[in-house]
């Protein structure tokens, strides 16, 4: 295994990281005021309002989040590996069009869709690395 795939493996699973996190905040914790008030929601009844929005965009954050987790095991075996290239990228680049689509609809958010979309990003450059210079 390159030393690009290993660097690229690693950035992929931090932003799987993050976006599990992210599903447990938007998905299971999100009646703490705490956890809405950091999607820049002041009140309970907008948190409300909001609530069956944020759980379903949680899930897409898992189904992101295992789709990278998927193609990084699949790393691990010389039968797979290009498939597990193949799916992490694919994974990774659909977290940084989301983090596009976040920071171009609303500005405001572009801290929180560098933090969604930087490691993805930096994950993909090395894996196309790893294609270009195998």
């Amino acid at each position: 295994m390159s030393a690009f795939v290993i660097i690229g493996s690693v950035f992929i699973l931090i932003a799987a990281l993050i976006h599990l996190l992210i599903f447990f905040l938007e998905s299971v914790l999100w009646s703490r005021p705490a956890v809405w008030k950091r999607f820049g929601l002041k009140t309970q009844a907008e948190a409300d309002i909001v609530k069956p929005m944020a759980f379903n965009q949680g899930f897409y954050n898992v189904f992101l989040a295992l789709g990278a987790g998927t193609g990084l095991v699949m790393l691990g075996s010389t039968n797979w590996q290009q498939g597990g290239i193949a799916l992490s990228i694919f994974a990774a680049l659909s977290m940084v069009l989301a983090a596009l689509v976040l920071i171009t609809s609303s500005p405001k958010l572009a801290r929180s869709a560098a933090i969604q979309g930087v490691a993805p990003l930096i994950g993909v450059v090395f894996l196309v690395l790893a294609l270009t210079t195998a």
